[in-house]
């Protein structure tokens, strides 16, 4: 049964990234942005309550993940510019096959991320 799912890594602190900003959202043919749902990571760096989406809600097309970078670190105590060098890391990304796993984890600092199609 497929799921979507997401794990954020503080790379600059070594820690996950508890308490960060994450919204999905569902992006349409015709280019409307359906915002799905928006949580806060827990102590993990995960959402609390399972996958982001589960096997019901799984289905093929483009989705974006928004990550709210800045805020989280500002809450850290983080001095950024007024302009922060990442604010928000938007990832859009696709769903073939609903039945499949799609993990997105994100490796994040305020001046550089990575992110792949994990396990």
């Amino acid at each position: 049964m497929g799921h979507l799912s997401t794990h954020v890594l503080d790379t600059a602190h070594g820690c996950p990234a508890a308490g960060m900003q994450v919204t999905l959202q569902r992006v349409h043919a015709d280019g409307r942005v359906q915002t799905v749902k928006t949580l806060r990571l827990n102590s993990d760096g995960r959402s609390d309550g399972g996958p982001l989406l589960d096997a019901a809600a799984m289905a093929a097309g483009r989705w974006r993940l928004l990550f709210d970078v800045a805020p989280y670190f500002r809450g850290r105590g983080v001095t950024l510019p007024e302009t922060p060098f990442i604010d928000t890391v938007q990832l859009d990304f696709g769903i073939a096959d609903a039945a499949g796993h799609y993990h997105v984890p994100l490796l994040v600092s305020p001046y550089g991320y990575s992110t792949y199609r994990g396990s």
